[in-house]
């Protein structure tokens, strides 16, 4: 049985524009061959989130 690989990971992921808290502590792992879905309501820091993990956002905490 082969194992998945991480493509990608995200541990306590935070975004903060002062006291604004766009993404706060989230984590996650996606394996090679899965599909994932990111879904919420307006203002939930769904496109704060992607961006951190494509770099054109630095995270203010954590690691992606």
């Amino acid at each position: 049985m082969t194992e998945s690989v991480n493509i990608v990971e995200a541990f306590n992921l935070t975004k903060a524009w002062g006291e604004l808290v766009a993404v706060d502590n989230i984590n996650f792992e996606i394996k090679s061959g899965e599909i994932f879905g990111f879904l919420g309501p307006n203002g939930a820091g769904k496109t704060t989130t992607i961006k951190m993990l494509c770099t054109l956002y630095q995270p203010s905490g954590g690691r992606a």
